[in-house]
């Protein structure tokens, strides 16, 4: 049987980066014994591998934030619409049946 035969690498990929970037990695690969090319194929193939086995990002994140904006924003809102200023005597006045609480049609009265 025969071995099945490598993918050939013909295509290439220009890339641009300083010069001292350049000179630092081709040191590094040097001091590895790896060539640059094995290097980034290496490092692209892996990068590939990982895209493959992660989870899915979920985008549940943007719900949570728009209903905890609202809760805010509602939380805020809920304050300005009692009455300013609503003091003892004016709530006794409101009160109608004098049981401690305003209903809505004792609050709504003129």
């Amino acid at each position: 049987m025969t071995e099945p035969r490598k993918l050939k690498k013909s295509e290439s990929l220009e890339i641009r980066i300083p010069y001292p970037t350049k000179q630092a990695f081709m040191a590094r690969c040097r001091d590895e014994g790896r060539s640059a090319s094995e290097t980034l194929r290496a490092l692209i193939d892996g990068q590939l591998e990982a895209t493959k086995t992660a989870p899915p990002r979920r985008r549940g994140w943007r719900l949570v934030a728009g209903v905890a904006i609202a809760a805010a924003v509602g939380a805020a809102a809920v304050p300005s619409l009692a009455r300013p200023g609503l003091r003892a005597a004016e709530f006794a006045a409101l009160d109608a049946n004098h049981d401690g609480t305003l209903s809505f049609a004792e609050y709504s009265r003129p």
